[in-house]
């Protein structure tokens, strides 16, 4: 075959390949059908999704009541006896909240462990979110999981809990109630959580263990599942992250371990009113059904109990499989590669076939191509950023043509390499200059055995690109067929990462996609050095990134379903008697305008309280608004007495009007003991001290207009600095306000608090005395101690939690 043949053709099968890869990811086929009774069916799921996902229903919301009422009559049409648990918690995010969970159980017939199948049925608050993939998803995949398991009256030992929980989009809340308070989270051997960051793409396994997951990866790859898209590098990383789904709380508190489900692309749309039945994709239910129901069939009859235990496995996902070995085996493997490596080369060096000035030359362009790859995806990016500052007002970090910027880099980078191995022709010099990669990839793998052990799957294609050069160093020659062949674990196990990072991390990751597409080129060298006419390819896959970014540009500008994130708020200090239009946005639209104006002053005046916000957003622009009739909260100080040397505070906020939300902050130089707020205490409670991280106390998200009482007592020297924030979500529907309509190419702004009517004023008591009351000589710390018989701090030992 001639030379030019070659090229052609195993470029068509590499991206046949690849094709591949990404085909068999998930289920592509009759998503949308609904298929026999008694197998699952994304059609049937989706039509609960659609139920649920009809309006927002965030906690505290009347359509969250209608939400909880309607899984309640599922759960019972399916046959199941349903109760509900409901309690107030205070999460270690400072999230306060009475919750309602939802519970059912089906009896197994023997006395093991039971299986959990868990998720989430509130929506995220501020910003109009359907809620349709986060998680009505994951309550609907359950819902018609069970169905079909119950269908087939599957014979199962172990018993199978299922809970809808709430609030967890305000601080796993409903999740810590449940496994704090519940008889039955201590009769759980495993959970299954069914989650979603996003409105598309393949389902993500991640788990959740204390200890090792050897057993649990195991049980994963016992129970056949179909399409598996998991690998132990995401594992590793996810434990060295802050998590936080309801499986965490249940780890950490429970010691459950478990396996999280969750979806990731189209991210721009999650926590958003794009979170809804038309953006979520049938294909996407169809993976999370195709998880449930073999793990279902499997773990609802195995021992559960010996699942969180020590050791723990690689594993990685292929189209031929899932393929999973101990950590122990990384070690071995990096030194059989390095082994081979000095062999080949001793050998190749030995028969004239290798030489070290050949190889030397060939650190030029590899170094060359990482680093012009790299500096054109960070710097291309950053240009990019400028060109269109509309990309700022997405805070997910992935814009709506983010698919686009995925290729056109990716191609830049393949277009990058072809240029810098354009005068690597001859087979000497082709097998001469693979041994610097491999070098560099062994190196790599070595980093990786000592800080991210999960990684080590790595060292598989390396060893399979170290056969390429054994095979020439024997033969003297190389057969690119065989080392196309050789290739093929390269493409399967590293080519996901490359689209995998910028989706799931966000664009600003592009520089490290584009250094793994040249380092997987590199380790591909053998085939790739061998295309005639590269500087053609430079070209052509250069023109195919330029048409990337022709696409990206022509889908740049926002439209229905692809809209502009905005933000306003209405903020009202009632003690200056002073009101202010607030937005986080960077870049203001005819919308925000119509309130801050064209020339709005900055808002720095209202950042002084910390209010959370997953990206660290604060408010960057305001203007002066009219004063109107808000009326002020009842502010109630139910105590104000000194105990010892400390002053125990317990005060009562009364909202008079329709409020969705209270944050409380103190002075920070204020210390803080024996918190306790509706009658909870922060769960990740050390002792009497309550510590945070700023000025912020506690959000409290109010349901059926409740009120909030709080206490705590502090120094008695210590001055009483608390603010209070009271917030209602009813800006635009407000009659008050009489707001203009957004544009239908907008929408809410996620992850802050957004669409708010919001009153701040200081927390002072009535003008009084307080009163000293004496310590008894003999007073103790009691366990059973009420509410209203707080410890003076000093008398508790240092361990105890109140």
């Amino acid at each position: 075959m001639k030379k030019n043949d070659y090229s052609f053709f195993s470029a068509v099968i590499i991206l046949i390949l690849l094709g591949v890869l990404y085909v068999t990811l998930m289920p592509r086929w009759n998503a949308s059908t609904e298929g026999p009774l008694s197998e699952f069916s994304a059609a049937r799921a989706m039509r609960h999704i659609k139920e649920m996902a009809k309006a927002p229903h965030y906690v505290g919301s009347e359509n969250h009541k209608n939400v909880a009422a309607y899984l309640e009559k599922e759960l019972q049409q399916l046959g199941l006896e349903t109760t509900t648990q409901q309690g107030t918690t205070l999460t270690d995010w400072g999230n306060l909240v009475h919750s309602k969970n939802i519970l059912a159980r089906i009896k197994g017939s023997g006395r093991g462990k039971a299986l959990l199948l868990l998720s989430h049925y509130d929506s995220a608050p501020h910003s109009a979110s359907l809620g349709a993939s986060d998680d009505a998803s994951g309550v609907a995949t359950i819902l018609e999981g069970v169905r079909a398991f119950l269908h087939n009256k599957t014979p199962h030992q172990n018993d199978i809990i299922i809970v809808f929980t709430d609030a967890e989009e305000l601080g796993l809340n409903g999740a810590a109630l449940f496994v704090t308070e519940h008889a039955w989270a201590k009769e759980i051997g495993v959970a299954l959580n069914f989650e979603a960051r996003g409105t598309a793409g393949p389902g993500y396994m991640l788990m959740e263990v204390n200890r090792g997951n050897a057993q649990m990866v195991e049980a994963f790859a016992a129970a056949g599942v179909s399409h598996p898209v998991s690998n132990s590098l995401m594992y590793s990383i996810y434990k060295m992250m802050p998590n936080d789904t309801d499986l965490t709380v249940l780890r950490s508190y429970g010691n459950i371990p478990g396996f999280n489900f969750a979806f990731i692309d189209d991210h721009f749309n999650y926590h958003t009113a794009q979170d809804d039945y038309a953006h979520l994709r049938p294909e996407t239910i169809a993976h999370q059904g195709s998880y449930l129901m073999p793990l279902l069939k499997h773990l609802s009859s195995t021992d559960l109990s010996q699942l969180d235990t020590q050791g723990d496995r690689v594993y990685f996902n292929t189209p031929l499989g899932f393929f999973h070995y101990p950590f122990a085996w990384n070690v071995p493997l990096l030194v059989i590669a390095a082994v081979l490596f000095v062999f080949f080369v001793f050998i190749g060096l030995g028969k004239r076939t290798l030489h070290l000035p050949e190889i030397f030359k060939g650190f030029l362009p590899l170094l060359g191509a990482v680093v012009l790859a790299g500096a054109l995806a960070f710097f291309g990016w950053k240009l990019l950023r400028g060109i269109y500052p509309q990309y700022d007002d997405i805070l997910q970090g992935f814009t709506y043509n983010g698919h686009a910027y995925i290729g056109a880099f990716v191609l830049l980078s393949v277009s990058v390499c072809f240029l810098c191995y354009a005068k690597t022709k001859t087979e000497a010099q082709i097998s001469n200059q693979a041994v610097a990669p491999l070098l560099l990839w062994i190196l790599l793998n070595l980093a990786l055995v000592l800080f991210l052990p999960g990684a080590g799957f790595f060292i598989l294609p390396v060893l399979f690109g170290l056969l390429m050069l054994g095979y020439y160093v024997v033969t003297q020659k190389i057969n690119p067929w065989i080392n196309l062949l050789l290739g093929v674990p390269a493409l399967f196990i590293l080519a996901p990462f490359i689209v995998m990072f910028p989706i799931g991390l966000g664009l600003k990751i592009l520089a490290g996609s584009a250094v793994l597409t040249v380092l997987l080129f590199a380790l591909l060298l053998p085939v790739f050095a061998t295309f005639s006419r590269k500087l053609l390819w430079t070209f052509v896959t250069f023109l195919c990134a330029v048409g990337c970014l022709v696409y990206a540009h022509l889908n740049a500008d926002y439209a229905p379903g692809k809209a502009k994130p905005n933000s306003l708020l209405y903020v009202y200090d009632a003690d200056k008697e002073k009101a202010d239009w607030a937005t986080y946005d960077q870049n203001l639209d005819e919308w925000t305008k119509i309130y801050l104006g064209d020339n709005p002053t900055g808002a720095g005046h209202l950042n002084h309280l910390s209010l959370f916000s997953k990206y660290g957003s604060k408010f960057t622009y305001a203007n002066n608004a009219m004063v109107r009739d808000i009326p002020e909260p009842t502010v109630e100080f139910l105590k104000d007495s000194v105990v010892g040397k400390y002053r125990w505070v317990k005060i009562k906020i009364t909202p008079n009007r329709k409020v969705n939300r209270y944050d409380i902050f103190a002075n920070e130089r204020m210390v803080l003991h024996n918190l306790k707020a509706n009658g909870a205490q922060d769960l990740e409670q050390k002792g009497s001290q309550f510590r945070r991280k700023d000025n912020k106390l506690l959000s409290y998200y109010v349901v059926d207009n409740a009120p909030l009482v709080f206490e705590f007592m502090t120094p008695k020297a210590t001055a009483l600095d608390l603010q209070l924030m009271e917030s209602s979500f009813d800006l635009t529907t407000n009659p008050e306000f009489a707001m203009e309509k957004r544009k239908n190419w907008m929408i809410p702004t996620p992850f802050v608090l957004n669409d708010a009517v919001v009153l701040i004023k200081k927390i002072k008591p009535a003008p009084k005395v307080a009163i000293a009351v004496p310590v008894p000589k003999n007073f103790s710390y009691q366990a059973n101690a009420t509410r209203d018989t707080i410890p003076d701090p000093d008398a508790m030992p240092e361990a105890m939690t109140p």
